[in-house]
């Protein structure tokens, strides 16, 4: 499935320019530091990119600065549109990052054992007329399985 390359390159220099709360929270996110689950840093999702995303378990979580602060209901559509793609969004702020990282890293351990287990979800397929022409996944196959059907 390709990419729509301006998200895409936006999360390149999102990856590049990141906060000090979102350095602090990758520090323990990544290489599976957080009792073994994968996170990916500035993931593209339709056209939203997301803080950081377990994949597998279906989990976003944002890191919100100043500029969410002003725009609740842009987040409030765009968490909805996420939850319509499988995704549970969890939001945290700057100051609880860097003010409590233990309570957030407890919140997102608990979210993560509440995820249903990767075999167990639910995948999207594009509408008729979304995605590549004539192609979709097979749900049937676990999500390491899954490969183009025409």
């Amino acid at each position: 499935m390709q990419t729509d390359p301006v998200p895409r390159n936006r999360a390149r220099r999102l990856r590049r320019e990141m906060t000090e709360p979102e350095r602090l929270l990758w520090s323990v996110l990544r290489n599976r530091q957080l009792h073994g689950y994968r996170f990916s840093r500035q993931v593209v999702i339709g056209s939203y990119i997301a803080d950081f995303c377990a994949r597998e378990h279906g989990l976003i979580v944002e890191v919100d600065g100043d500029t969410h602060a002003s725009d609740g209901a842009r987040d409030e559509r765009r968490t909805a549109w996420l939850k319509t793609q499988g995704y549970q969004v969890i939001r945290f702020t700057n100051g609880e990052v860097l003010h409590n990282l233990d309570g957030v890293l407890a919140t997102i351990a608990m979210a993560l054992r509440a995820a249903p287990h990767p075999n167990q979800r639910r995948v999207h397929l594009a509408p008729q007329g979304e995605g590549r022409a004539g192609s979709t996944t097979d749900p049937t196959l676990p999500a390491g399985e899954r490969e183009q059907v025409a």
